[in-house]
């Protein structure tokens, strides 16, 4: 099996290229379709793929042909097909195909989808179009959308749906199974039941797996487990995602205060928050802030700017520190002037070394690998590891200084000196600043490569004049 394993993944990787290809082939076909206005034809091409599919040529429609064209082939869909694709389209597409078509036609939507995604695209809608939907809503269910609608944006209680299974303490598997044949069309999941007391109190969960396995005649109470991992409803959703994480499990129970069970967090929701925390972490690692919410393409030039500039503002004036730091020095540089050239190389080095540090310490904060209370033992750690990368970035820059380069023993012991301990510096810094930042309760994100280069770049200059002040008496 070993020996036929690569040719295996190789043959995959074909037949999905091959996949692709056909799917782009018949994007273009319909496309093509629509421009000569030829509908039906575009209609039966598009039945031909999958729902998600068909919510992304959907896209390319708006993107290649025009809205209207969209909304049309949108209405051309089966109801249940469309019900579908609307779930997969994002939130812009959503309310782009929404302004094209009747209050009646988003009724029927709404209805017929997924309870978290109903309240997903209800927070997106303007609110005169909401209180016209809610009128027509029975009144037990507005209530519960009202509800929903209210908890803060990124906690779980926005995340959860209260289509779930809820069994009691007296029924039998016979009869447990009878009502999750009864009712489970219209559940989020049937694979995890959950079990309530008189007061709604979630006192355990059962698996689908041990209800097909047990007798008819077995009682709930007598196969169902307390040991169980739920979230409040007022958990970050960072929280959240973690535990997915760290249990695997395919859906998570929410409670409030008195430990009441008010829904259930899925797998296919935290998907999407997982993606969004890590955009947001690699944006801030870069300097962008808060530009999550919108694709690229559609965000304003202003938004941009808005989310781009605060940090260069924050470098630029660190950069004016480092450079008043070599202002100071001035009269040292022009007895050696030699010095200068190596400037470049010793804080892009020093910075290199802090983002190295800090990427990997962030990550292991994320994936849960590390807390604060590991501190000293990342300390520890990282000197040994700088300690080492320096020594040898020291060597072999004192031989080509020296010998290379032909300047005096005292600028190459200069430049080796300062060599180790920006390093070690800025080794320290990188993997220190994250933890410190986790522990007060900051974006460990914050502390990655703007923030590093800044900091190093300051080390880097102060160390390094001052060891040529005492190396080489200036």
């Amino acid at each position: 099996r070993s020996t036929l394993f690569p040719y295996t993944t190789l043959f995959r990787s074909l037949e999905l290229v091959e996949e692709r290809k056909e799917f782009e082939e018949i994007v273009a076909t319909v496309l093509e379709l629509l421009r000569e206005k030829q509908y039906t034809d575009a209609r039966r091409e598009l039945l031909e793929l999958n729902n998600v599919d068909i919510a992304e040529v959907v896209r390319e429609i708006i993107d290649e042909v025009s809205l209207d064209s969209a909304i049309i082939m949108f209405r051309m869909l089966p109801k249940d097909i469309s019900v579908d694709v609307f779930s997969y389209l994002s939130s812009d597409d959503q309310l782009e195909i929404i302004d094209g078509i009747t209050e009646r036609e988003i009724s029927y939507i709404i209805d017929e989808m997924d309870f978290d995604d109903k309240i997903d695209l209800l927070e997106e809608l303007p609110a005169n179009l909401v209180d016209k939907i809610l009128e027509k809503t029975p009144r037990n269910e507005r209530k519960q959308i009202n509800t929903f609608l209210n908890y803060p944006e990124a906690c779980a209680g926005s995340l959860m749906t209260p289509e779930y299974i809820s069994l009691r303490m007296n029924m039998t598997v016979g009869e447990a199974m009878a009502y999750i044949k009864a009712v489970g069309m219209d559940r989020e999941t049937i694979y995890t039941c959950y079990i309530k007391d008189e007061v709604r109190r979630l006192k355990g969960i059962v698996s689908l797996r041990t209800l097909v396995i047990s007798d008819d005649d077995v009682k709930i109470a007598d196969i169902y487990r307390d040991d169980f991992v739920s979230v409040n409803v007022y958990d970050d959703q960072e929280e959240v995602s973690e535990n997915f994480k760290k249990y695997g499990y395919l859906a998570i129970p929410v409670v409030d205060n008195e430990y009441r069970l008010v829904g259930i967090v899925t797998m296919d929701d935290i998907f999407d928050v997982i993606e969004e925390e890590t955009t947001e972490d690699i944006e801030r690692m870069g300097g962008v802030f808060d530009s999550t919410t919108t694709e690229y393409l559609d965000m304003s030039i202003m938004a941009h700017i808005k989310s781009r500039l605060p940090w260069l503002f924050f470098l630029m004036l660190s950069y004016v520190i480092t450079g008043n730091i070599i202002a100071g020095f001035e009269h040292s540089l022009s007895k050696v002037i030699q010095l200068v050239a190596y400037m470049p190389m010793l804080m892009g080095t020093g910075g290199n070394s802090g983002s190295q540090s800090a990427t990997v310490v962030i990550r292991s904060l994320a994936v849960g690998d590390l807390d604060f209370k590991d501190i000293g033992r990342v300390l520890s750690k990282e000197l040994r590891i700088s300690l080492s990368i320096g020594l040898i970035l020291s060597i072999l820059n004192f031989l080509r200084v020296y010998f290379l380069e032909r300047e005096t023993v005292g600028i190459a012991l200069t430049v080796c000196l300062a060599m180790i301990v920006i390093v070690v510096v800025a080794k320290t810094i990188g993997s220190m600043l994250p933890m410190i930042a986790k522990k007060v309760g900051i974006d460990p994100a914050l502390m990655a490569s703007p923030m590093i280069a800044s900091l190093t770049d300051m080390v880097s200059v102060i160390t390094y004049f001052l060891l040529a002040k005492v190396v080489l008496g200036i």
